[in-house]
């Protein structure tokens, strides 16, 4: 017990709890069962509210708004000093970022401003400007006064970063800072190609950096203890902290810890979490802490606060977040249920947590593929259309991986030097915007050996979303780009009369007339043998598409096995035929290096389309393209039914694997598991092999230095380890 008291607390607080006061619940909190609850529940620490928007303790200062209920109650203290009773890491939660009337009569310059001069307003409280004294006086003020009445192990802020990037402030704090940055004024419009706006949205998430820095160093020096951080909530969606100025790289390069705020599942899928998991560990390293918000209330859409997350839904998002090496923080809105199944949601999973958790941190990946990402590419790749433009290739390519069981790693773009020899892979989805040193960093790569996939119009734009004048990888890629493109990137019309989607992918060569159907005479095409990144496709010619392809020039391949077909009518059905039976156009071009590694230029978008559209095709096609590439480097192969996900880790003389159960899980809120199975089960490594979660050892048969075992049946979830 000394020794796990003298560990600082974020690295030893593995399983967290938080009920997220509301007003009312100053009259109903019973400390008691809830201090039950935690024992129940093997929680180390808690989020308590503290001070921000609403106070729930007595604050010296007139303007800090106390709970509507609160008189002179000190609900944070009582919570405080119970879990301290109770030997708990206790989070002092602030919520930062908006203040009534009365506040803003006192201090109006600390507020946002419109173009007008108009303050901006969320519900009927005034939203507060980054840049102003709300931050740099008044919230370092209420950091002192907690950090003198209660001396928390730290604390964490939910809304911490102000205003997103779909909003300018015209504030004069604004003004000043930006023209004394950069000698210009705020600019009067959203405009992605402006070189002003661009400078404008890298000042905001320098700001944020500094916030982050600014009250650690507060939290920090006041206290005199530096275990005492500062830690601003952040999701795990590159996307969404984009939105926000939250600069994940800069932001984790400098937190010994991070609390996550990624409490429900995307259009993405729960595989969201684990990938998540992996891209913040990337950037922080594995061997620090990342605990989850998990909410134990229905927060879909519709959101219901009060009521319990179907237990399927709520469990599966945990254990894909210990896939993904995050720690499980159970979160209740309000302090009373009338919805009580709940409280029992989170508590076997909590306990096998707490069981096993020796197995679940201070692990490191092993994955034979690097999916590269960044904030540039979001930002000036994606600009008004992020999603569609810069983030859905990049899910799609993950999705194909996650359905083909592939580990893999998310990787910035500014790593790909520093973690290349992690894996044999290294995927450019999408990646429009990547600088010349970066770019340097892929060449590099590849002369080490490595294969490269690159989609669409990677390589075409640079860090700041300028156009080049061909691909910075052309030289690598074998193609050129011409500017020009065929399709696009919407989703499909909800009706037949339109068919820009209406397109195809013809396979090379030919050979559908020697499968079962009609025959024409149709001439077979070449010698009949197919490339294997069509393998499973034999008796297909054609393929749906309906994406973007880029037009290029090809100046080396060493097959090019997939040509493009336009568009044509779909309705009425007799006008739906091929105008052009090919175009001729490449969709793929393959090439070898001189170094040994395969290169893949993909001009057509299926991964895009796959994370758009869902086709199987083309999550089977982009399978296929990554295996060729990966050339028998791939650490395990899994052999069974349904939709699962697969991490591996290493840990000391260990593997760890995790198996993650989502079959079925495509439509929200999931109603049950389907257990799935059986799976058969190599891995390139020796040991013996037991179940984590069915606690039995499982027979094993070795051969040529892989590992072969099989699993009858997989409910929830199982971890294995080999030793």
């Amino acid at each position: 017990m000394e020794e796990y008291m003298n560990t600082p607390w974020y690295q030893r607080t593995l399983r967290w709890g938080q009920t997220n006061i509301t007003e009312l619940d100053v009259e109903r909190y019973d400390i008691d069962w809830w201090r039950e609850h935690w024992k129940l529940t093997k929680v180390q620490g808690v989020v308590v509210n503290a001070g921000g928007i609403v106070a729930y303790y007595p604050s010296k200062y007139p303007l800090h708004y106390r709970a509507q209920f609160l008189n002179d109650r000190d609900l944070y203290g009582e919570i405080n000093a119970a879990a301290r009773e109770e030997g708990l890491t206790v989070l002092a939660r602030m919520d930062s970022n908006r203040a009534t009337e009365d506040f803003f009569q006192q201090h109006p310059e600390w507020f946002t401003r419109d173009i007008d001069g108009n303050p901006r307003m969320q519900g009927d409280r005034y939203t507060a400007c980054i840049f102003s004294g709300y931050y740099d006086t008044f919230l370092v003020d209420i950091l002192k006064e907690i950090i003198d009445r209660y001396e928390p192990d730290g604390f964490t802020d939910n809304s911490w970063s102000g205003m997103n990037h779909s909003q300018i402030c015209y504030c004069e704090n604004c003004k000043q800072s930006f023209f004394d940055n950069y000698g210009a004024d705020i600019p009067r419009e959203i405009d992605w190609d402006d070189e002003n706006f661009k400078k404008w949205i890298r000042w905001n998430y320098d700001r944020r950096i500094d916030i982050w820095a600014l009250n650690n160093q507060i939290t920090q020096t006041y206290s005199g203890n530096e275990d005492c951080l500062w830690l601003g909530m952040i999701s795990g969606s590159p996307m969404t902290e984009s939105f926000r100025f939250r600069d994940m790289k800069g932001i984790l390069e400098q937190s010994k810890i991070i609390m996550l705020d990624h409490q429900h599942r995307p259009a993405f899928g729960f595989q969201s979490n684990s990938h998540s998991g992996k891209l913040l560990h990337g950037l922080m390293g594995w061997d620090k802490l990342i605990p989850e918000s998990m909410p134990m209330y229905q927060g879909r859409t519709p959101s219901f606060r009060l009521s319990a997350k179907p237990v399927a839904e709520a469990q599966t998002w945990m254990v894909e977040g210990f896939a993904g090496t995050i720690q499980p923080w159970w979160h209740h809105i309000g302090a009373y249920h009338e919805d009580r199944r709940q409280y029992m949601t989170a508590k076997p999973l909590m306990e096998w947590h707490a069981e096993n958790d020796k197995y679940l941190i201070n692990r490191t990946p092993i994955a034979s593929v690097g999916v590269v990402w960044s904030h540039e590419n979001i930002d000036y790749y994606g600009k008004n259309t992020p999603e569609k433009t810069a983030v859905w290739p990049h899910e799609g390519m993950v999705q194909a991986l996650i359905q083909g069981r592939i580990p893999y790693i998310p990787v910035h773009a500014d790593h790909i030097e520093r973690d290349s020899d992690k894996f044999s892979v290294l995927i450019l989805a999408g990646m429009g915007a990547l600088s010349d040193a970066q770019c340097d960093s892929v060449r590099k790569f590849i002369a080490q050996g490595g294969s490269v996939i690159a989609t669409g119009e990677t390589s075409l734009y640079d860090e700041w979303g300028n156009r080049r004048s061909d691909f910075a990888l052309s030289d690598v890629l074998g193609v050129h780009s011409t500017g020009t493109y065929e399709g696009n990137t919407e989703m499909a019309a909800p009706t037949w009369e339109i068919y820009d989607h209406h397109s195809y992918l013809r396979l090379h060569p030919q050979q559908c007339e020697i499968e079962y159907g009609p025959k024409i005479g149709m001439a077979l095409d070449g010698n009949g043998v197919r490339h294997e990144i069509l393998n499973g496709f034999d008796s297909a010619d054609i393929l749906p598409f309906g994406g973007r392809i880029e037009n290029v020039v090809v100046e080396k391949s060493i097959a090019a096995p997939i040509s493009f077909i336009s568009e044509f009518p779909i309705f009425p059905p007799e006008f739906s035929w091929m105008r052009e039976m090919d175009s001729g156009k490449p969709c793929v071009v393959l090439n070898e290096s001189e170094h040994g590694g395969r290169i893949v230029y993909l001009a057509a978008d299926l991964d895009r389309c796959f994370r758009r559209d869902n086709f199987p095709d083309h999550g089977n096609m982009l399978i296929n393209i990554i295996k060729w590439a990966a050339n028998g480097t791939i650490p395990i192969e899994i052999n069974g039914p349904g939709l699962v996900d697969c991490q591996i880790y290493e840990q000391d003389n260990s593997l760890i694997i995790h198996l993650v159960n989502l079959t079925g899980t495509t439509q929200e809120p999931l109603h049950e598991i389907i257990p799935v199975g059986p799976f058969e089960i190599r891995i390139k490594y020796k040991g013996k092999v037991r179940s984590l979660v069915n606690q039995g050892a499982l027979n094993i048969n070795e051969k040529d230095g892989w590992t072969s075992f099989k699993i009858d049946q997989l409910g929830l979830h199982d971890v294995l380890v080999i030793e």
